[in-house]
């Protein structure tokens, strides 16, 4: 495979992001597990960072694993996907969600960062690999490390297209529920009974997460009411909404709010890419 870039736009080395691991286990006859939601996350909403709560309340209530990291990975801007804005500023949107409004949540931009677009199994590999191989998983209180589980967080939509014939590569769904494995939120309007006997064989790695308040924020409604100038407070974290008034993104249909033009904030005449705040901007941001 080929090596692909390693540096934020600002040239910075990229470190993968572990501040908010949990080290030690409450309880160690578990599994420990980190959670990874990948999407476009543009912009990123309530119900994004909702997912992680939902699950880690399943995962401590109905399971064996035990939480100890969750991330957020913005796509690739070769997904091109309509409304997509640069990595660079869906990453800054994503920390200054995760890093002002949660204690346990981080963004990995790695995905970002790639040349080219990064399959989901690739990407879960890519954590697998820092959190196993580089940080040595979770060290045990007999001074053993025990290695961790990866498992995608998504929408039940996911899981709707996984169960349709083409959309994905078998390998692909055998990595990511094979191996990995998924925790899926009930979104209302999709028919997960019926996506789900199409994943028999991943059935035991397939745990479905039900809504008890119903959500149906979206990132595609968030970006309709920018753009009819409607308010979105509340629907996204404060800081989001700030840094979208800032930069004066998805305004319409053109470079702000679609990867198939410049993606970068415009200031004037001259594209300039956003930088990748670390941590300690992001609070400066925020104060």
């Amino acid at each position: 495979m080929a090596t692909n870039p390693q540096t934020t736009p600002q040239g910075d080395a990229y470190v993968f992001p572990s501040h908010r691991i949990t080290r030690k286990m409450r309880d160690e006859s578990r599994t420990p597990v980190v959670l990874v939601a990948c999407g476009s996350f543009s912009p990123v909403t309530y119900l994004h960072l909702r997912m992680f709560e939902m699950a880690r309340d399943y995962i401590k209530q109905q399971s064996q694993f035990e939480v100890v990291g969750g991330y957020l990975s913005p796509v690739n801007d070769e997904y091109k996907k309509p409304g997509l804005l640069s990595a660079a500023h869906r990453v800054n949107m994503c920390t200054l969600a995760t890093e002002l409004t949660s204690n346990w949540l981080m963004v990995d931009p790695w995905e970002g960062l790639q040349a080219k677009y990064q399959p989901t199994a690739v990407v879960l590999d890519h954590f697998d690999k820092q959190v196993n191989e580089v940080l040595g998983g979770i060290e045990l209180t007999n001074g053993d490390h025990k290695r961790v589980r990866v498992m995608l967080l998504a929408g039940s939509d996911l899981i709707n297209t996984m169960s349709e014939p083409g959309v994905w590569s078998p390998s692909d769904l055998d990595r990511i529920l094979g191996r990995y494995g998924t925790f899926i939120i009930e979104r209302a309007g999709s028919d997960v009974d019926q996506a789900m006997e199409a994943l028999t064989p991943w059935r035991d790695n397939i745990y479905l997460v039900r809504q008890t308040i119903q959500n149906d924020v979206s990132s595609t409604k968030v970006r309709l009411f920018l753009k009819r100038g409607m308010s979105v407070r509340y629907l996204i974290p404060n800081p989001v909404v700030d840094y979208i008034e800032e930069n004066g993104l998805y305004l319409d249909d053109g470079p702000n709010a679609s990867a198939s033009g410049p993606t970068y904030f415009t200031t004037s005449s001259t594209v300039e890419p956003p930088s990748i705040p670390n941590l300690s901007q992001v609070h400066q941001m925020a104060s």
